[in-house]
C-alpha cells in the first residue's frame, strides 16, 4: 500500500494566451516540489481579439509545443499529465479546433478553465509556498488574456474575479507606437483603471474586511516573474531570488516609465527580459502597477507559483 507521504509525480501543461508552460513536480498532500519547468512562447492569442478566432498558425504552434512538453513529462516519469487552457481558449469561437489539434499531437484532452476556476487555482498555487500556508492572501495573477484577483485565507476563498485584462489583449487593443507615445500610456492607464473599477467594487471590500488580518499581497504569472528578473538583472531563472523581490508602488511606477519610453529594440537588451517578451512587457507591467495602485498595495511580493502549482494539487 502506498504511503500518503509517498511523492506522486505529476505534470501540468498550461496553454496560455502568450505561452505554453510545463511543470513537472512531486506532490505530497499540498506540497509541490518542482522537478522541471519549461516555457515556449507560441502567442496563441495573437490576432484573436479582432475576430475572436484562433489562427491556424497559432493552433499549430501551440499543439506542437504541447506535444513536446507531454513527451518530456512522460520521459521524466510523470504518471499523470494534464493539459489546461485559459483565456484565449475559453473566449475563442474555434477552441474545439485547438482541443482537436492537441488531442491528435499529444494524446491529451484539453481542459478549458472558466475564469473563476483559473483565479482560484492561481490562489491555491501561491498558497503551496510554506511561507504563506494558512495566511490571508491577495493574489494578482496577470496573464496574456486575463488578470485574476483572489482574496482568501488558507483553503477559503472570499473573493475572486477574472478580468478581461491581459498583456497580449491590451497590447493588441492599444497598438502603441514604437517607442510608445505618452498618449498611448495614458490610454493604457485609463483602460486598466476602468476595468479594475468595474470588476473590483463592493465585494472585494467586503472580502478584505472579513479577513483576520491584512493580507499579504502577491503577484504571480509570467509578467511578475520576468519583472523580478529584470529588477535583479538575472540572466537565468532563480526561484529563490525572484521570490525575494517585493515591489513598492514607486518601483512599479519607475519600471512603467522606463519601459514605455524605450523602443522595442532597446527593451530586448534589458537583462532578465526574454527578447520575445519585449513587446508585451509594457502592458503587463502597466497592469501590475495599475492593480497595485487601485488596490492600495504598499508591498507587492512576487510568487513563481500560481496556476500550474494549483492545478497539480487540486
Amino acid at each position: 500500500m502506498t504511503s500518503p507521504r509517498t511523492p506522486h509525480r505529476r505534470a501540468v501543461i498550461d496553454v496560455g494566451t502568450n505561452s505554453v508552460k510545463l511543470l513537472v513536480a512531486d506532490i505530497t498532500f499540498d506540497s509541490v516540489e518542482p522537478i522541471c519547468e519549461f516555457a515556449s512562447q507560441t502567442r496563441l492569442g495573437s490576432q484573436l481579439y479582432s475576430g475572436m478566432t484562433l489562427s491556424d498558425s497559432a493552433i499549430t504552434r501551440t499543439a506542437k509545443a504541447v506535444a513536446a512538453f507531454a513527451s518530456k513529462a512522460r520521459e521524466l516519469g510523470a504518471s499523470e499529465v494534464r493539459a489546461i487552457a485559459t483565456s484565449a481558449a475559453r473566449e475563442a469561437s474555434n477552441s474545439d479546433a485547438l482541443a482537436a489539434a492537441i488531442r491528435d499531437s499529444a494524446g491529451l484532452e484539453l481542459a478549458i478553465l472558466e475564469g473563476g476556476t483559473e483565479a482560484q487555482l492561481a490562489f491555491y498555487g501561491v498558497a503551496t509556498d510554506p511561507r504563506f500556508q494558512g495566511k490571508p492572501l491577495m493574489v494578482i495573477d496577470v496573464g496574456g488574456g486575463s488578470t485574476q484577483i483572489t482574496v482568501g485565507c488558507a483553503a477559503t476563498v472570499l473573493f475572486t474575479n477574472s478580468l478581461q485584462l491581459g498583456a497580449v489583449r491590451l497590447l493588441e487593443t492599444l497598438n502603441p507606437a514604437d517607442p510608445p507615445a505618452q498618449a498611448d500610456l495614458d490610454r493604457c492607464r485609463s483602460m486598466i483603471r476602468s476595468i479594475l473599477s468595474n470588476g473590483c467594487k463592493g465585494e472585494l471590500s467586503k472580502a478584505l474586511a472579513g479577513l483576520p488580518a491584512n493580507p499579504e499581497s502577491l503577484a504571480s504569472g509570467g509578467t511578475a516573474s520576468v519583472l523580478a528578473a529584470m529588477h535583479l538583472g538575472l540572466t537565468s531563472f532563480d526561484r529563490r531570488q525572484i521570490e525575494s523581490v517585493a515591489f513598492s508602488p514607486a518601483d512599479l511606477a519607475q519600471w512603467v516609465e522606463r519601459l514605455w519610453k524605450l523602443p522595442i529594440k532597446d527593451r530586448r537588451l534589458i537583462p532578465g527580459l526574454p527578447p520575445e517578451r519585449a513587446d508585451v512587457i509594457i502592458t503587463g507591467v502597466a497592469i501590475l502597477a495599475g492593480a497595485a495602485e487601485f488596490l492600495g498595495i504598499n508591498k507587492l511580493r512576487v510568487s513563481t507559483r500560481g496556476l500550474r502549482f494549483g492545478a497539480l494539487v487540486s
